[in-house]
């Protein structure tokens, strides 16, 4: 069966886990390139010893390899500020980009939301890790009722997050802030990313919190739906993520009264009843990263997700 070949931009931990995902699991992809900028980085030796063609002068280097014409698609696991150089050294080759940044270039793209609708898109902007464990709940509550606001909190341990995910921590909470309203179907969205130092390492937690309005003839069955909803979505995604879980069912209570939540709504928004509180747990498959790094295996394993249904749709 004919593949498509792919590059990966980036030799990092990110970068290294997509290539054995890629190898392990892919069915429409064959690896083709690892580009990096550090020649001495593991990611770079370990696709040389697996036979795979790298070069270590980034998107420079990736331009002038005589495979260049048979990359379909490419992997960026850099930085947003580097995306954008190598999204405008790529583009007129025609080669597909699937950005791991928070770049936010192309349209964002939640496998078990939107995997369908962007598909054509020259480059598609995987959000973040946080976003992708999180915006599916979002969602998944705005399927039943409207959520006027929607905040999510990504606790991920200090190790797993590199020199790349420190570097971008701006861009993930703006990202992922914007990704909660525009696939999430939140009104407004807030986002916030902990980098918890504690040793032994902890695994990803994430928390999502949505106001929303439940009818009140019929509270009981609205709550029902929700908890139906995010149930399906969470077996959805764990489809392509098997490590994620909910910790504990689905919490919907009451807003107190006196509780101030107007500086948390747009304009004009109704005040809503309900607070629904979701808690999840992302463990890593272990087929590079430590298993606690959940908060990368999210990432590179919808971006997986969404490259196989590119090829497949190409071949």
């Amino acid at each position: 069966m004919s593949r498509t070949k792919v590059a990966i931009i980036g030799s990092g931990n990110i970068g290294t886990d997509l290539m054995i995902k890629i190898m392990r699991n892919a069915q429409h992809l064959e690896m083709g390139v690892m580009v990096g900028i550090d020649r001495a980085s593991d990611g770079l030796a370990r696709a040389e010893r697996l036979g795979f063609e790298t070069t270590h002068e980034g998107v420079e280097g990736l331009l002038a390899s005589p495979r260049i014409e048979e990359i379909g698609i490419v992997f960026d696991a850099t930085s947003a500020g580097a995306h954008a150089r190598n999204d405008a050294a790529l583009r007129p080759l025609g080669i597909r980009m699937i950005d791991l940044t928070p770049a936010a270039i192309g349209p964002y793209v939640i496998p078990a939301v939107n995997l369908e609708e962007h598909l054509d898109a020259p480059n598609v902007n995987m959000v973040t890790c946080g976003g992708q464990a999180t915006i599916p709940i979002v969602a998944a509550i705005s399927r039943v009722v409207p959520v006027a606001y929607g905040e999510i909190v990504a606790s991920i341990s200090s190790r797993s997050a590199g020199p790349g995910t420190r570097a971008n921590i701006d861009e993930f909470t703006e990202t992922t802030s914007a990704a909660i309203v525009e696939v999430g179907g939140a009104a407004r969205g807030k986002a916030i990313i902990i980098l918890n130092p504690a040793e032994p390492p902890l695994m990803m937690r994430d928390t999502v919190f949505a106001l929303v309005t439940l009818p009140g003839e019929d509270t009981e069955t609205a709550r029902s739906q929700i908890a139906d909803s995010i149930a399906k979505m969470v077996a959805d995604v764990a489809a392509y993520v098997p490590g994620y879980r909910m910790v504990q069912e689905v919490q919907i209570t009451e807003i107190p009264v006196d509780q101030p939540v107007h500086t948390l709504l747009p304009e004009g928004t109704e005040r809503p009843t309900h607070q629904v509180s979701v808690f999840l747990e992302v463990e890593g498959a272990g087929m590079y990263l430590p298993t606690y790094a959940g908060n990368l295996d999210i990432m590179t394993s919808a971006a997986v997700q969404m490259a196989e249904k590119i090829a497949a749709k190409g071949l």
